[in-house]
């Protein structure tokens, strides 16, 4: 998962170093970007120690130790969809992508490192200081050339890209990992950018399991000011029939979309 800063200012300090305010359930696993569903933290370390971190690259675990230390940690993409998503590059044969939230980079990283020499990733955030932070770690891996990071919102970007039609269909996978409240307002853009066949990954779209909770459920101050979004994303996608959808419950949620109109 990865969260904007704005949705990481809104949880309280107590919330983030606990994970359990308001009564809920605490597990290890909640916190410092260890992003799972499982009720289980035995069975998530043992998908992490089996599967994950044995061939997790040096350059992603060093990313990954030095964003554990960042006081928004929570932010970053779990190391498991990390895999998810490297894996994900190579069997669709990406080669131009589009990253939407990058925080330090670390699923910046897993998709540079699995698109071809001559890939490209346009990579947009709000700070790029967060970016600056993991941007050693990218560097160090080679990869780097193949990103195109642009500082701010993200929708002028998109609107500018929509104004050249030379741009229309042309992005192969796209990952959205955001401000929530604009997650539709970026696939109505995105569906005119990427091919037909292409895909667009979301993520948080089961938002910490609050998208079965009732309404009066405790919550962290984050996750509920968000809920509602996720919730009107999902119906929406669901109804979509521009796109086929997937929704796995791998970090806190991914929906892939794959473009057939």
């Amino acid at each position: 998962m990865a969260t904007t800063a704005t949705e990481a200012a809104k949880a309280a300090p107590a919330e983030q170093a606990n994970g359990n305010a308001n009564g809920e359930q605490k597990t290890r696993h909640s916190e410092v970007g260890h992003k799972s569903l499982l009720k289980s933290d035995d069975l998530y370390q043992y998908i992490l120690d089996t599967s994950v971190y044995p061939r997790e690259p040096e350059s992603m675990k060093e990313l990954r130790e030095i964003t554990a230390k960042h006081p928004w940690n929570l932010m970053t993409t779990s190391a498991d969809e990390g895999q998810f998503l490297n894996m994900l590059i190579k069997l669709i044969g990406a080669k131009k992508t589009m990253e939407i939230g990058v925080y330090t980079g670390y699923s910046l990283l897993a998709t540079a490192l699995a698109l071809p020499e001559d890939g490209t990733i346009l990579a947009m955030d709000i700070n790029r200081e967060n970016y600056e932070l993991g941007l050693p770690c990218i560097e160090k891996a080679g990869v780097a050339h193949k990103i195109d990071f642009r500082e701010g919102p993200a929708l002028p970007v998109l609107d500018d890209l929509i104004a050249d039609e030379k741009n229309h269909g042309s992005f192969d996978f796209v990952f959205v990992d955001a401000d929530k409240d604009n997650y539709l307002n970026y696939h109505d853009r995105l569906l005119k950018l990427v091919k037909l066949g292409g895909l667009i990954g979301y993520d948080n779209t089961l938002w910490n399991g609050s998208v079965v909770l009732p309404d009066d459920a405790p919550m962290r101050k984050y996750i509920r000011f968000y809920r509602d979004f996720v919730l009107v994303l999902n119906k929406a996608l669901a109804a979509d029939e521009r796109v086929e959808i997937c929704q796995l419950p791998v970090g806190d949620g991914v929906t892939l979309c794959r473009r057939v109109k």
